[in-house]
């Protein structure tokens, strides 16, 4: 059970009083009580300030990558106050003039020996708290990725290699062998490359979005296989946005829901729209005609994208549906390889 930071400071701080007046030579003859009090004063002052000291520069650079930042800017900061406001106490309880200062300005330094190693052991023990807290909270999102990741390669490679799947394709391959060999070599190729792809990207978190286009036009070749006249699928996507990233089969996740949810029949034949939005998503939008009767689906398509990206980028996943549509836009996200590791942004 983890215990409360403030129970910590407000034990620590007379504990911490004691210590130091028993340690620090008084020129002043006041009693040990006094003593003791305005030593609490000085601690519980230090204490809080720094305290506050530390919070600020967590907000300001919260990264692990950015510690040596944030220490060093924290020692400046630390060592600023406690000369100034050490000045300032002893000035208040009378130890000290204005007067005295300007004319020996060496008395801001006075025990401020003391100060600093109080202040920087308590700031060592914050620091190796908040370093080892959010280096724990990166193993655990790690791991939490790792997980959803295999969920997501059992689920994808689930649906592909289901019988359903392959007696569709084989179907349609058998006949297209006895109408058309070309096509039937060209669909036999992007079966491969399909099943490739899930074999080659199944443990990554990132491809680029040139990589998952392919992918998904290759897939999306098979079913128009099927469907020839009652599928229409449209890419619109500018090459300047092709090295932009995203997760493994995102797009083959949705189009499968589209597939998979929707009436396709030449009445009613199935439009599906890819394109990026606002430079920063990519969409996949599809007009609905949501059929009575759904084959049977395991429903965690989009509760596993979702999830995905909450550790990939912190970024949500917007599900709009209209009388007419349903979209989904997912965060493209921009990978930039710096000091050998991989920094991810929003795009």
């Amino acid at each position: 059970m983890k215990i409360k930071e403030v129970y910590v400071r407000w034990i620590g701080i007379p504990i911490l009083a004691i210590v130091i007046n028993g340690l620090v030579k008084h020129d002043q003859p006041d009693s040990w009580i006094l003593q003791v009090l305005i030593s609490m004063v000085f601690t519980g002052i230090f204490w809080n300030g720094a305290y506050l000291i530390f919070q600020i520069h967590r907000k300001r650079f919260p990264e692990i990558t950015q510690t040596p930042r944030r220490i060093f800017s924290t020692i400046i900061t630390l060592a600023v106050f406690l000369l100034v406001f050490a000045s300032g106490i002893r000035m208040v309880f009378g130890y000290v003039t204005i007067s005295d200062i300007i004319a020996d300005w060496t008395l801001i330094f006075d025990k401020a020996e003391i100060n600093f190693i109080a202040a920087y052991m308590i700031g060592s023990v914050y620091e190796s708290v908040y370093f080892f807290e959010k280096w724990k909270n990166t193993i655990e999102q790690n791991e939490a990725l790792k997980n959803q990741q295999v969920r997501t390669q059992f689920e994808v490679l689930q649906n592909q290699m289901s019988p359903h799947f392959l007696f569709n394709s084989l179907n349609t391959l058998t006949t297209l062998i006895a109408e058309n060999q070309n096509t039937a070599i060209s669909f036999t190729e992007r079966l491969s490359e399909v099943y490739r792809y899930i074999l080659q990207n199944k443990e990554k978190e990132l491809v680029t979005l040139e990589q998952e286009l392919e992918f998904a036009k290759n897939y999306l070749y098979l079913l128009q296989i099927r469907y020839p006249e009652n599928l229409h699928v449209t890419f619109d996507i500018d090459d300047q946005f092709h090295h932009s990233h995203i997760a493994p089969l995102t797009i083959q996740i949705l189009v499968e829901n589209c597939i998979k949810h929707n009436i396709i029949s030449k009445t009613n034949p199935l439009n599906i729209e890819i394109y990026v939005q606002n430079g920063k998503s990519i969409v996949v939008k599809n007009n609905l005609q949501v059929k009575k009767v759904i084959e049977k689906s395991t429903k965690t398509g989009l509760v596993n994208i979702k999830k995905r990206y909450k550790y990939l980028c912190d970024q949500s996943i917007d599900v709009i549906t209209t009388s007419q549509n349903f979209m989904v836009a997912v965060p493209l996200i921009n990978v930039v390889e710096s000091q050998n590791e991989l920094i991810q942004a929003e795009a």
